[in-house]
């Protein structure tokens, strides 16, 4: 357990709120149960508990996640020290289901952590619970309080810059870039992960959720984290959004303007042919996208797409040829950094960069 984490304490055990969303609808609760270095004691998700006795491996084929038992509510879990609540509706709002759990974790003396929009220091009633019983409340989205706008420096920064963009929300770029981190350490990179939001923040233990920012300060909150990692060979900047996203578009630009990377990984799912609760919105081409962000950035910090990530979990044949047809829609190397692992994507990072393995 690290000693210091993005909640700014050491949260002990941890127990994860996903209600009837574990595992697809709940990135935040996936990322952490794959990638960060909690002690996780239960997945609390209704549905499932409901249905059954299961554990996150009868969910989650991947031995990389751990395996913790699905219960219903707080106080069916093994003892925990603190409550992350592990899903984020469209808007980052709270859902009124959700706070009994909430309730019974503060009486219990648990700290309560979110990602949310909906800030549980600004609802009373928390607030007068974790005051009685010691317990915090943590809002992993609050920005810090002295954000300006973009000097556009990033580019000045020695680090080969490398960021994860994506088709549509929901189709891997905090994946894509957990896995890029952990590949390129393995041969011997000194990496970094850049958060951008709160799946990444709890991840990596820092960070600035970039669409909780003013506007006017989004490209230049992701230029301090930028700078503020720059002593490393290589940074992996977390992707939000997409550009071709009707309502989250501006997230996506000010990262890639402020981060300004030297390349670019673009990540999509198998099979979604439309933006994700905007149906009527279609996803162009992937080449289309890919050019898309390549002339977005161009006048900024030129970046290539230079490699594909594609999320295959949803298929269950015809992986190969989804990849094979992936990357020559892109003209790059493509892979699952799930499946496969992401070697073949910092092979071509090495390649397409200044970038020294």
């Amino acid at each position: 357990m690290r000693e210091a984490t993005a909640l700014g304490f050491d949260p002990g055990r941890v127990a994860i709120l996903a209600h009837e969303g574990f595992p697809d609808r709940a990135k935040t609760a996936l990322g952490v149960l794959r990638y960060a270095d909690y002690d996780v004691a239960a997945v609390l998700d209704r549905e499932l508990a409901g249905a059954g006795d299961h554990t996150v491996r009868d969910l989650v084929a991947d031995d990389r996640v751990q395996d913790v038992p699905v219960v219903g509510r707080a106080d069916e879990a093994p003892a925990f020290d603190t409550l992350v609540i592990g899903i984020a509706p469209i808007g980052g709002g709270f859902d009124r289901s959700w706070r009994g759990d909430v309730e019974r974790a503060l009486r219990a003396g648990a700290d309560v952590v979110a990602g949310l929009h909906y800030r549980l220091n600004d609802d009373a009633a928390f607030v007068d619970l974790a005051a009685e019983h010691g317990a915090r409340l943590v809002d992993v989205r609050e920005p810090p309080a002295d954000l300006t706008v973009s000097d556009g420096r990033a580019r000045e920064v020695d680090a080969t810059v490398v960021g994860t963009v994506g088709t549509d929300c929901s189709t891997g770029k905090m994946t894509t870039t957990c896995e890029l981190v952990r590949a390129a350490r393995a041969r011997g990179i000194d990496t970094a992960m850049v958060p951008t939001g709160q799946t990444g923040i709890l991840v990596a233990g820092w960070g600035i959720a970039i669409d909780r920012t003013v506007a006017d300060f989004a490209a230049g909150a992701t230029e301090r984290l930028v700078t503020a990692a720059a002593d490393r060979d290589l940074l992996v900047v977390e992707g939000q959004g997409s550009l071709v996203h009707p309502a989250y578009s501006g997230v996506t630009t000010s990262i890639l303007h402020g981060a300004m990377p030297d390349a670019l990984v673009l990540c999509h799912q198998a099979g979604r042919g439309a933006v994700h609760g905007y149906e009527s919105f279609a996803i162009p081409p992937v080449g289309r996208v890919a050019s898309l962000y390549e002339s977005l950035a161009d006048p900024v910090a030129p970046a290539g797409v230079v490699a594909g990530a594609l999320d295959t979990h949803e298929l269950d044949d015809g992986v190969d040829e989804a990849l094979a047809t992936y990357g020559d829609a892109l003209d790059v190397p493509a892979a699952d950094p799930v499946r496969d692992g992401a070697d073949a994507l910092v092979d071509a990072i090495v390649e397409a960069t200044d970038l020294e393995p």
